[in-house]
């Protein structure tokens, strides 16, 4: 018997739906972090101050440096799907509908709220998104090319390129608080909880190794 064609994903229209849905939580969840002010993660670290520098609105630059990581992906032989495309064009659009829309809280409990239904709706975002299977994030994309192309681990090419995002937009004026570390810590085991729920029918196919496929371990990415 020849095996079904159907996309463990879904039909196309229900992984659009998730797609949309998971970069408007996502863009969501960027507009609660920035607006708790007690951090964000690294690469609205780098958003941020470019945005401090510049005028220019954080959507704005998540756009323009999801352009620019997409550049990258070219020597590494990456390729983009819907959802790449879809993450650079809407994502910062729907972070600054949400940043213009969300009070900015003056409370310290109203902050920490902010920041906890960041995180929970960032990871819930994630799940969506990646449970789309319509293509990595221009972000997550570059850690992969890194694994697939030059050897290097997902984690050891995560944390390169968030410390780099980090700091540099630390100098630029971005806001690295507990939020940040908060998000660092939290993000990856409620990324997977929300994948597990949100992700495709069947479980990703693992490599060579037995172990799942770069794409599969890298949760919470753009």
């Amino acid at each position: 018997m020849r095996e079904s064609s159907v996309s463990p994903h879904g039909s196309l229209p229900a992984r659009l739906v998730r797609l949309y849905a998971g970069l408007a939580l996502y863009g969501t969840g960027i507009a609660l972090q920035v607006e708790s002010g007690l951090g964000v993660d690294p690469w609205d670290v780098l958003h941020q101050g470019l945005s401090v520098r510049t005028g220019w609105t954080i959507g704005t630059w998540i756009i323009l440096a999801g352009a620019a990581v997409m550049l990258c992906w070219i020597p590494l032989r990456q390729r983009p799907g819907v959802g790449t495309i879809s993450n650079v064009v809407f994502l910062g659009l729907f972070a600054d509908a949400a940043l213009w829309l969300l009070p900015t809280p003056a409370h310290w409990a109203a902050r920490w709220a902010f920041l906890i239904a960041a995180v929970v709706a960032i990871a819930a975002a994630t799940g969506l998104y990646i449970g789309a299977g319509l293509g990595p994030g221009p972000r997550d994309g570059l850690m992969t090319g890194l694994n697939t192309r030059l050897g290097l681990p997902i984690g050891a090419a995560r944390l390169l390129i968030e410390a780099s995002v980090l700091v540099l937009g630390w100098l630029l004026g971005g806001t690295v608080g507990p939020g940040t570390l908060v998000f660092a810590v939290a993000i990856g085991p409620l990324a997977q909880f929300f994948m597990t729920r949100l992700g495709p029918a069947r479980p990703a196919p693992a490599g060579p190794d037995g172990e799942p496929q770069p794409a599969a371990r890298a949760a919470a990415g753009r």
